[in-house]
């Protein structure tokens, strides 16, 4: 046997297991054996991992690039490239329904013309319904998921535009049941959240930090225990997403003790950031804007800590939602109109596809979560969710999509010529 390449003197992670003295042989770009001493041939190179973690590359399966409603943001080429850099090697992004959209076929078929030959790393699709028709939940989803491969729906319970009503849930549950694909769930509570806005606007209190005010816990942990109930009527499983909150980690929690399909993702930025980031002068405060909202102590991000180490967090996104700040009158300056901050018309979204794994990483470095734990949500679980079989684990047959963590210090500063 001989391969194209050979990793050696690493330390290989995968979700269960840590392999110290074996190396990797790649082929064709696939993982092919792990073993010792590997043969090799002239044509063979040698990557020598130094000592460090070989982790697989990682999954990042909350994405948003290239959206309509993001015309700021991201392209499919600047997006994933950032992914790459940031050790990740695969990204599931969404294809979005508007309310008027009455098909999502041409949307997806749009949607993969952008992507197309302009992403640097492997990728996947999500659905986003606001107009679930019986047409699409009986015809169009089927189809998508036999002849498209796509394993997912997006709901939201919260936004004008976007949300959808009990009943409306409960009948994408049916059709999602039907064809064993996974329900994500943006879970607040629409009329809490507007009932506050509307008070805070009332009171002249609009500057970005008030978008935590309006957002408080309780409407994440009302939505998400709602959801799970809905979940449990209809024997459905469902994943929600960007969870910030301790109590919705908890209601997550005691539902999988009852052996409920239920899944949990947290993000980056409710593992380091505060709802201090919100304040700031000339409008700065606008750049932490994201839903739910950073929340306002070190208690709350612990609990996201705690939640990944127990395994309550299936996966662990970015929620990438790239919009600019320095752009007059769009980006996240939609929020100043006359010159006067109005927090509930700032964009929502943190950038994240470069910093994820590094920021969660960050946590391994320092004693939070053990380097199996990394693997199994940012690589290994989001594979097997979203229906990606030779993605997420080091193994033979696999892709050879790979990540070095080196120790530290033992790199040094270089210029990276492609």
């Amino acid at each position: 046997m001989d391969f194209d390449m050979i990793v050696r003197n690493g330390i290989i992670v995968n979700a269960s297991d840590i392999i110290e003295g074996h190396d990797i042989g790649i082929k064709d770009g696939k993982i092919t054996c792990i073993g010792h001493l590997l043969p090799s041939t002239a044509s063979t190179t040698f990557l020598d991992a130094q000592g460090g973690f070989i982790t697989p590359g990682g999954v990042d399966s909350h994405v948003h690039l290239e959206q309509p409603n993001t015309p700021t943001g991201d392209t499919w080429e600047t997006g994933t490239r950032s992914a790459i850099c940031g050790g990740t090697t695969t990204v599931i992004a969404f294809v979005s329904q508007a309310r008027h959209h009455d098909s999502l076929i041409p949307l997806v078929e749009e949607y993969s013309q952008r992507a197309k030959d302009n992403a640097y790393c492997d990728y996947g699709f999500h659905l986003i319904l606001t107009n679930p028709t019986s047409k699409i939940l009986h015809e169009e989803i089927p189809f998508l998921a036999r002849e498209h491969g796509i394993t997912s729906v997006k709901l939201y319970m919260t936004y004008d535009i976007m949300k959808l009503c009990d009943r409306e849930i409960l009948n994408i549950m049916v059709a999602t049941r039907k064809l064993g694909m996974t329900t994500m769930i943006h879970a607040e509570n629409h009329d809490m959240i507007d009932l506050i806005i509307e008070t805070l606007e009332a009171q002249g209190k609009t500057e970005p930090y008030y978008h935590s005010v309006a957002r408080p816990m309780i409407a994440e942990t009302e939505a998400t225990y709602r959801a799970i109930s809905l979940a449990e009527l209809m024997d459905a499983p469902i994943l929600l997403v960007h969870v910030s909150s301790p109590v919705a980690t908890k209601h997550i929690r005691d539902a999988q003790t009852r052996l409920l399909a239920v899944y949990g993702e947290t993000c980056p930025q409710y593992l380091w950031l505060l709802a201090e980031k919100l304040r700031g002068e000339d409008f700065h405060g606008a750049k932490a804007v994201c839903s739910p909202p950073l929340r306002e102590s070190s208690q709350e991000t612990d609990a996201m800590w705690i939640g990944i180490a127990n395994g309550t967090f299936t996966t662990f996104s970015s929620d990438h939602a790239a919009t600019k700040f320095n752009v007059e009158g769009n980006g996240k300056r939609l929020g100043l109109i006359d010159g006067k901050p109005f927090f509930s018309k700032i964009p929502n979204g943190l950038p994240g596809l470069e910093t994820r794994l590094p920021l969660l990483f960050k946590g391994v470095l320092e004693g939070r979560i053990q380097i199996q734990d990394f693997v199994r949500v940012a690589c290994t679980n989001p594979a097997k969710l979203y229906g990606l079989p030779n993605k997420g684990a080091i193994l033979p047959g696999r892709d050879a999509d790979l990540c070095i963590w080196y120790p530290p210090d033992s790199m040094k500063p270089f210029k990276l010529v492609n």
